[in-house]
């Protein structure tokens, strides 16, 4: 049992944390620890005072130490999992997280950090099976909660989700954890009217917390209400200011408002200011700098922190990408070193592939892409990287697996009932998609356009009857692409289950000068674009303003690679291709519009 005096320093030392002071907490710790070396928790905050001074390898060792007390304690296991798993070491990081997660206490915070990276990485399965027990036992924290509907969700379970939470809001009296899952649930389900009323009588009898504010925000933001979106973002992170999603959204929003960087990243800036060790608030600020369109800014943000002897991986990869857009070589270099301290990492190697093809070495990139692929097959930018290096090499299996002619393939639209025609159909579809373009006034952060605006919610979840005609009428051309794929054992026809489900859907209205940079899209199978209105000068049989390209790389290359296939749109067009295939567009002139719908379809599980 804790005597009272060593009560009277804990206290006393979580103040000095709770303000920040962390080497004045670190020696208080230390002393406290030397006198107390069987008190593991003071361990485990000595290590977490480490960390936020930078030294990571001191709060390693303080952990590996405390680890060596059986049975080991497992909020230890936790933080030095978490730690681990931060610096990329993924395979040092999961059993030990596991074994906290299962263990006899079990750690909720263990169930956290693990079903969070699995997600991440897809495995939403074993994320279920993680977050799962503590969410039945109702001894899940908010986060939790999330990672649990987020996996349902992904897993087509959502409906799932929804009533799981229904009934245990129902047995808990409507515990402020149980409705934070309903609301996380119904926005999944685009339902965002029902999840923020649901939130609000919580907010509003003081249960305010940083994840309740933060899921009202993402509800607000789905309803287009984007100041009390911004109010409740803000409210969010003065409570919990390292919360990087929620930086990351409030930049998004305030950007759409201003496309102004140094507000957008003000309240990042505040946060570093105080923690100026979290990396992820530095990859955070890097990350919102890149989407906004200055790579260099991003990288200069993050060069004093790379040059760090023991720079974390995660960061190298992350300015790594930002160089990635302008010196292809300096982004090689900082995949190495990330990759010299964890090998096998996805994100470093998929990085030098792409810098490997920016410096003119197909081969290197190749041998990384078909060993990625081997792990991750369906991972259609690692295609678009290996089919690139084929083109480079002058391999024959380019010209099979990118036979433009062949998988480009555009359709003309019918009329969907009670419309007698398209003219009057697409009419209709300006107006409605209108209304949610002209609450934006500046491209979203991280997209691939460039002077428009993009919508904010997943249109195939959309109440407007008119969108959802529209959605309608892309069945009978997917069914007849999905024919025309047929079965085989390329990475477009070996997914071929006969079925699809949509996987997002947005629209894109530019104005101007207006284009998208060449890109493809990681998660899809099948890709689209639907014209719904076009400038006059699009009309002209003499101009290439606002035709879609494909072939041409969006990274740099050495050499060079041109596009090689166009399709000059028509309104009431649907274009469907190969989500590997890259794809951008020629800026136009001229005062109108240029208003678009896009969507990702990938196999139907079920089929």
């Amino acid at each position: 049992m804790m005597s009272p005096q060593l009560l009277e320093t804990m206290r006393h030392i979580d103040g000095m944390l709770r303000a920040g002071e962390f080497q004045d907490a670190h020696d208080r710790l230390a002393a406290a620890v030397a006198d107390h070396p069987d008190f593991a928790e003071a361990r485990r905050l000595l290590a977490g005072a480490k960390l936020a001074l930078g030294d990571a390898a001191g709060a390693e060792r303080i952990l590996r130490e405390a680890t060596s007390v059986q049975p080991p304690w497992p909020p230890i296991l936790t933080m030095l999992g978490e730690l681990l798993l931060n610096s990329g070491r993924h395979a040092e990081a999961e059993p030990l997280l596991l074994r906290a997660a299962t263990g006899t206490p079990a750690d909720p915070r263990a169930a956290l950090v693990l079903a969070r990276h699995c997600n991440d990485r897809q495995r939403h399965a074993e994320a279920l099976a993680i977050a799962a027990p503590f969410c039945a036992a109702g001894r899940a924290d908010p986060e939790l909660v999330a990672q649990h509907v987020t996996a349902l969700a992904a897993l087509g379970r959502g409906d799932e989700a929804t009533e799981f939470y229904q009934r245990l809001a129902a047995r808990s009296s409507g515990s402020p954890v149980a409705v934070h899952g309903l609301a996380l649930a119904l926005q999944q389900s685009n339902r965002h009217a029902e999840a923020e009323r649901m939130l609000r009588p919580l907010l509003a009898h003081a249960r305010r917390s940083a994840a309740l504010c933060h899921a009202q925000a993402r509800s607000l933001i789905g309803l287009g209400e984007f100041e009390r979106a911004e109010a409740a973002l803000r409210d969010c992170l003065q409570q919990e200011p390292q919360r990087v999603d929620a930086h990351n959204d409030l930049a998004r929003l305030v950007w759409m408002r201003s496309g102004d960087t140094a507000e957008a990243t003000r309240m990042l800036d505040d946060a570093i200011a105080k923690f100026g060790n979290d990396d992820a608030l530095w990859a955070a600020k890097a990350a919102v700098l890149q989407g906004a369109g200055d790579p260099r800014g991003a990288y200069d943000c993050l060069a004093p922190r790379v040059e760090r002897l023991h720079a974390p991986p995660a960061l190298l990869v992350r300015a790594g990408l930002a160089a990635l857009e302008f010196a292809p070589g300096i982004a090689l270099d900082l995949a190495g070193r990330a990759l010299r301290a964890l090998p096998a990492d996805p994100a470093a190697r998929k990085l030098k592939a792409a810098a490997s093809l920016g410096v003119g070495d197909a081969g290197g990139a190749l041998s990384l892409c078909e060993a990625l692929l081997g792990e991750e097959p369906d991972d259609q930018y690692l295609i678009a990287l290996q089919t690139t290096a084929w083109r480079m090499l002058g391999d024959e299996r380019y010209a099979r697996l990118c036979d433009y002619g062949t998988w480009v393939v555009p359709y003309r639209l019918e009329a969907p009932p009670p419309w007698r025609n398209l003219d009057d159909f697409l009419a209709d579809l300006k107006q409605s998609l209108g209304k949610a373009h002209d609450a934006l006034r500046h491209p979203l952060l991280f997209q691939s356009l460039r002077r428009g605006t993009e919508t904010t919610n997943d249109l195939t979840r959309s109440e407007d009857p008119v969108v959802r005609a529209l959605f309608g009428t892309f069945d009978a051309p997917i069914r007849d692409y999905i024919a025309r794929i047929g079965h085989g054992p390329d990475p477009l026809q070996r997914r071929n289950r006969g079925g699809y489900r949509f996987n997002g859907s947005w629209s894109v209205r530019l104005r101007t000068q207006g284009f998208h940079h060449n890109h493809v899209h990681p998660r899809g199978w099948i890709s689209s674009a639907c014209y719904i209105e076009l400038p006059d000068v699009m009309r002209r049989a003499d101009s290439r303003d606002g035709v879609l390209t494909l072939a041409e790389p969006g990274i740099l290359t050495t050499p060079a690679l041109p596009a090689q296939h166009e399709v000059r749109p028509a309104a009431g067009m649907l274009v469907l291709f190969p989500s590997y295939f890259w794809h951008g567009t020629v800026p136009f002139s001229g005062d109108r519009t240029r208003l678009t719908v896009a969507f990702d379809a990938v196999p139907d599980q079920r089929s």
